[in-house]
């Protein structure tokens, strides 16, 4: 009883300062007779939001779509790789430079590359982009996992006579799932982020970066901030996603 009553606290208090916020805002926006080019007020936002959330559902799926893509993908490839790192040391010495590169790739640079390299009308651009930025989060952290393993662990295998694809069964992966969820869960932001400014350099119209776009070219400002509302649901809903994945793993 005393834990869901600690835990029910917990979730309360982010609950209040978040309508605290909301309120403070409105009351600074009506008061001050914020124009809405400059700042509209929450409340405006919310009646934007749900009075076009057909609109906005249409372009959240579009850009969730190839952030997922990109998230599932530049995981699949990041954990490989990590693998293939913590195994072969040589490879790790020469991937290093590469990673650090990606890691530092301007999304404003590589995506108009890639639309004139796939084509104006292609989405695989966008999740390309979305990929890279969840390669490195992945990598990263998938191999420091790896690497967790502590020495006497690998001895006690190796007195038992087990092999290698044993000891990394029993040891090296259970070792490694935490910090392989913690890399998905920082790279499941980046992944919306990432889909989403790429739709500002070209593409097909659907998605949330290029609806935020057309609202704001529009002088629909208040619009505009109902779709940025729809990419922070969207952001939201990934980092919870794999939140909640990793709190599963962390069980199993």
């Amino acid at each position: 009883m005393g834990r869901a009553v600690d835990g029910g606290r917990k979730a309360a208090l982010p609950v209040l300062l978040g309508v605290a916020a909301v309120l403070i805002w409105q009351g600074v926006v009506s008061l001050f007779a914020v124009p809405a080019f400059v700042l509209p007020g929450p409340f405006a936002i919310a009646a934007a939001f749900f009075g076009n959330a057909a609109n906005i559902a249409s372009a959240s799926l579009v850009t969730g779509s190839n952030a997922l893509a990109g998230l599932v993908i530049g995981g699949l490839i990041g954990v490989l790789a990590a693998v293939v790192a913590a195994f072969l040391p040589i490879f790790d010495r020469l991937a290093g430079p590469t990673v650090t590169a990606l890691s530092v790739v301007p999304i404003v640079a590589v995506a108009p590359v890639l639309y004139t390299m796939f084509g104006a009308g292609e989405e695989a651009p966008r999740q390309i982009v979305a990929g890279i930025a969840v390669f490195v989060p992945v990598y990263v952290n998938s191999l420091r996992g790896f690497r967790q393993v502590r020495p006497v662990h690998r001895d006690l295998m190796r007195s038992y006579a087990a092999g290698r694809w044993q000891a990394t069964r029993a040891v090296t992966l259970p070792s490694a799932v935490p910090y392989m969820f913690t890399g998905l869960r920082i790279a499941s932001s980046l992944a919306v982020i990432s889909a989403l400014i790429a739709e500002y350099f070209g593409g097909p119209v659907g998605g949330l970066g290029k609806s935020i776009t057309s609202a704001a070219a529009g002088s629909n400002y208040t619009l505009a901030w109902a779709y940025v509302l729809g990419a922070v649901v969207v952001g939201l809903l990934f980092f919870c996603a794999t939140a909640v994945l990793e709190k599963y793993s962390s069980r199993h």
